[in-house]
């Protein structure tokens, strides 16, 4: 009943504080550009009070990333999931929203050792011999305290960071996404040019992406499966964690240390080889991206260390991606194509991954392909941005109906994240060329000839695999049929199921023979 009136003075308190840091008038131009009437806007416009003078001769993305720090926890989130849409924001703004930094000030060390009890269960002093009340940070969401567990649980010296939720953080959460749930569904109603966006769908994702946040024992899973997929390599370190002492608004964890990611100083003054730290990183990326399509999404300097013996160290896995087999091949093609300066062929795999839409003509979307390849070539190869690539292709989404993918938005991100700590470690070098050596190994095996003959008869054994279940699914349908009254004569049934002994016959006989062939072919290959 109050929801429309509650949601309009939330947001003209918003406008407000943007209005303040000189971060209205760009956003007002946005929502001009896209047709939707923005008089609640121009009223708080003039309801508000001048801009700071420190607004003044800083850009528009970064006047926007300092009235969301202000605005708090939800939409400090918010800028972060903006950054990645550099196809509405435009790139400077994206590029700005993105090193918002998810800082605030902490809460009481009271507050966190009560948070602690209540959800272990235990009083504090029998969970941990020591509890530093200073935390060693504070975000929107939660801080981490350094602690010594009194039960090591295999962790070297019982040596833990232990990350509380904020008081109060899912009230505050509710309020503000339920104003974003209400915009986004007045924006599909009034506005059909803004459907495409999907604005209900992301602020839904985006809500999802918090709720799963503020359950610490998802980023705790999430951390344990990113160590399996890491067992054995010695160069990237992902804390153990302590499940004795997790709960929904609790995570303990093995406590990492070492030097910023991005503190070229610190690290050459340590001794560090640079750019064989480089070498470690963007193998690391490459692993989790393209050998198991599940890759840290927040990878900031703030989130990587690198430790005493040159490792890396990761922590914070609240945001995780993930690619499927055929989006990461979709991803291989589409590079490569654009590598070989072949666009037709990058257009092809665009339509045939379905991300346009077969009604656009594939001749013209090639042709936006070739302005946006075409430029890079002949540029010393330190200079190319292959995450600036993949975000012009999001940026002409729009002239081709194109939607773009949530998990390459991503992506995208966090290939910008690591090409700028490599250019501010070592502005003389690509690190996608460290990884050069494992590309070229995963296309040869991946999508090399014999590569594909191999998935072609995986989908072939998979779709033999399943014609049992589909063929018992229409017995059923027909038992089904039957039993609520329609009869078949006993001719009728009797001949299904000829036809359908025949029909998984020869199916069968296919397959055997298409796997014969296949393996014959790579027997002489």
């Amino acid at each position: 009943m109050f929801r429309a009136p509650r949601n309009i003075l939330r947001l003209l308190a918003i406008a407000r504080t943007l209005q303040r840091h000189g971060a209205l008038d760009p956003l007002l131009l946005l929502v001009e550009g896209s047709g939707l009437a923005p008089a609640i806007l121009r009223f708080a416009r003039l309801l508000a009070r001048p801009r700071t003078s420190g607004a003044a001769g800083t850009r528009p993305g970064q006047r926007l990333a300092a009235a969301l720090s202000e605005l708090g926890p939800a939409f400090i989130k918010l800028g972060q999931m903006l950054s990645t849409r550099a196809d509405l924001l435009g790139e400077d703004v994206a590029a700005d929203l993105s090193l918002l930094q998810d800082r605030l000030e902490p809460f009481a060390a009271t507050d966190a050792r009560l948070a602690v009890e209540a959800e272990l269960g235990r009083p504090i002093g029998e969970l941990f011999a020591a509890f530093e009340d200073d935390p060693v940070s504070a975000a929107s969401i939660a801080q981490v305290h350094y602690a010594t567990a009194r039960e090591s649980d295999g962790i070297e010296g019982g040596l833990v960071a232990v990350k509380v939720l904020r008081p109060g953080i899912e009230r505050a959460f509710a309020r503000d996404v339920d104003l974003m749930r209400w915009l986004a569904h007045l924006a599909e109603r009034t506005q059909p040019k803004l459907r495409r966006l999907k604005p209900v769908d992301v602020v839904e994702t985006f809500a999802a992406t918090v709720r799963m946040e503020m359950d610490l024992r998802l980023e705790a899973a999430a951390a344990a499966e990113l160590a399996e997929n890491f067992a054995g390599d010695p160069t990237y370190r992902v804390p153990a964690i302590d499940w004795r002492r997790t709960a929904r608004r609790v995570m303990t964890q093995e406590r990492l240390t070492g030097i910023p990611m991005d503190d070229r100083q610190a690290l050459v003054a340590a001794g560090h080889d640079i750019n064989a730290v480089l070498t470690k990183a963007a193998t690391i990326f490459f692993n989790q991206v393209f050998r198991d399509g599940y890759f840290h999404a927040d990878q900031h300097p703030g989130n990587m260390f690198v430790d005493s013996t040159g490792n890396i160290g990761a922590v914070d896995f609240g945001i995780m991606g993930r690619l499927d087999r055929k989006t990461r091949y979709y991803l291989a093609d589409m590079l490569l194509a654009f590598i070989e300066r072949n666009y037709r062929r990058v257009a092809e795999v665009h339509f045939a991954a379905g991300y346009v839409p077969a009604h656009q003509s594939l001749e013209n979307f090639a042709q936006a392909c070739r302005s946006i390849g075409e430029p890079i070539f002949g540029r010393p190869l330190n200079e190319i941005s292959f995450a600036r690539v993949l975000g012009q292709l999001f940026g002409i989404a729009e002239t081709f109906d194109m939607e773009v993918q949530p998990q390459l938005l991503l992506l995208q991100k966090n290939m910008l994240m690591a090409e700028g700590v490599s250019r501010r470690l070592n502005p003389d070098l690509n690190i996608w060329t460290l990884a050069q050596p494992l590309v070229e190994q995963w296309m040869r095996e991946n999508r090399g000839p014999e590569a594909r003959l191999r998935n072609a008869a995986g989908d072939v054994l998979g779709a033999v695999e399943r014609l049992p279940f589909l063929f018992s699914n229409i017995e059923k349908i027909a038992v089904q049929l039957t039993s609520s009254g329609l009869r078949l004569h006993p001719d009728s049934l009797a001949s299904f199921g000829r036809g359908q002994r025949a029909s998984s016959a020869i199916w069968w006989t296919l397959a055997a023979a298409f796997i014969a062939l296949a393996a014959a072919f790579l027997v002489m290959t």
